[in-house]
């Protein structure tokens, strides 16, 4: 076997890999279809501190136009902030 045919093996390997890697994760959700906004992003702005709808659109442009998913991002939001860990307080003692 040659080099050429073990380097378009690896590739065909390394590319049906990949892509068993996006067949596995959950499709996105748009969130705001009017920005295309996704469940994703929301959760990347939240990660990143987002804590309410106001600074969800700032950041997104979540609920810029027509505000119906306003609602589904404040929820989103609550939800995705109960699963974060507790920050630690500095005066607990």
């Amino acid at each position: 076997m040659g080099w050429d045919a073990i380097t378009s093996q690896l590739t065909a390997i390394l590319i049906l890999d990949g892509m068993a890697a996006l067949l596995q994760q959950d499709p996105p959700v748009y969130v705001c279809l009017c920005n295309g906004v996704t469940d994703r992003q929301v959760r990347e702005a939240v990660d990143n501190g987002c804590g309410s709808v106001g600074e969800l659109t700032m950041r997104t442009g979540c609920g810029a136009n027509c505000g119906s998913c306003l609602e589904m991002a404040a929820s989103m939001i609550a939800e995705m902030q109960a699963e974060l860990p507790l920050p630690i307080l500095a005066c607990a003692a």
